[in-house]
C-alpha cells in the first residue's frame, strides 16, 4: 500500500512535477497552482501529503531521511524517475536531501523559501496554540475563535485550519501534532555537509521572508553549484500563496529551459 497520499493533475503530460509541502501543510496548499500548470503547460503535477500530514500515514519517525525515502518510494512505484521536484520549506529540505542522495531520480530541483542551513526551533507558539484548543465541539467557528485568541495573524490561522476536519467527537487536525512537537528540532536540521546536487536548481524566496538570506547564497552554491536564486517581491514565506502568478511563471519557465 502506498504510504503517501497524492492528487494528480494533468495526467499524461510530458513533464512530471512532484510537489512537497511544508510543515503543518498538505498537498492541497498547492492545488490552484497545480491546476494551472496542468491546464496551461505540458506539466503533470503530483501533490503529495508528507508523512504525518494530510491523508498520508502517521509514524513515530519524523526526519528528513524518512521523508526522502518515502518520496523516493512514491517515484519508483509510480515509474516517475526521473522527475522534477519542488519543495516548500520542510518539503524543500526533503527535496534537497533526496536530490543529493539520488541525483538520478531528480531531473530539476525547485526549492521554495528554505536554505540548506540549520534553523533554530521557531514553531513553539504555533504548537502551544494548537495544543491549547478544545476540539470536542460541533462548531468549526468555535475552533477558529479559540485559535484567533492565540494566533492573531489571519493568514497563519487559515493555513493551519485547512488541515482541520470533522470527526464523530468533534474536530481534529490531519497533521500528527504530538510527533511533530516531539521531533520539532528535526525540521531545522541542516543539509549534510557532504551533500551536493549538480543538476539544474532554482531557489525561490520572498523578499519579506528571512528564510533565505543573502548570506545563505554561498552555502546554496556549495551544495547546488548549478543553481540560481530568484526573489519575488511583496511576498513572505508562503510565496506561492501570496504571489501565485509569479511562482507559476518562474516554475513553468524553469522547467522548459
Amino acid at each position: 500500500m502506498m504510504k503517501l497520499y497524492s492528487k494528480i493533475y494533468g495526467s499524461g503530460k510530458a513533464q512530471k512535477l512532484i510537489v512537497l509541502h511544508g510543515l503543518f501543510g498538505m498537498g492541497d496548499n498547492w492545488a490552484s497552482l497545480a491546476r494551472r500548470w496542468a491546464e496551461e503547460t505540458q506539466i503533470e503535477v503530483h501533490l503529495l501529503d508528507m508523512p504525518n500530514h494530510g491523508r498520508s500515514y502517521k509514524t513515530e519517525h519524523f526526519d528528513y531521511e524518512t521523508m526522502a525515502a518515502d518520496v523516493l518510494e512514491y517515484l519508483e512505484t509510480n515509474h516517475l524517475t526521473p522527475s522534477n521536484l519542488l519543495g516548500h520549506s520542510m518539503g524543500g529540505k526533503t527535496a534537497m536531501l533526496l536530490a543529493t542522495l539520488r541525483p538520478d531520480v531528480v531531473e530539476r530541483l525547485i526549492v521554495v523559501d528554505i536554505a540548506p542551513r540549520y534553523y533554530p526551533v521557531h514553531h513553539t507558539l504555533i504548537i502551544d496554540a494548537l495544543r491549547s484548543l478544545n476540539l470536542k465541539t460541533d462548531s468549526r467557528s468555535d475552533v477558529e475563535e479559540q485559535l484567533a485568541q492565540k494566533i492573531p495573524q489571519p493568514d497563519i490561522r487559515m493555513f493551519l485550519l485547512k488541515s482541520l476536519h470533522r470527526t464523530p467527537d468533534g474536530f481534529e487536525f490531519r497533521f500528527n501534532l504530538d510527533v511533530i512537537a516531539e521531533k520539532i528540532e528535526e525540521v531545522g536540521r541542516a543539509l549534510p555537509e557532504y551533500a551536493i546536487y549538480q543538476g539544474p536548481t532554482l531557489f525561490i524566496r520572498g523578499n519579506r521572508s528571512d528564510y533565505i538570506r543573502d548570506g545563505d547564497i554561498p552555502l546554496i552554491s556549495k551544495h547546488f553549484p548549478n543553481s540560481r536564486v530568484e526573489t519575488i517581491s511583496d511576498a513572505g514565506h508562503w510565496v506561492h500563496a501570496e504571489q501565485p502568478d509569479k511562482v507559476f511563471n518562474l516554475v513553468a519557465q524553469f522547467l522548459t529551459e
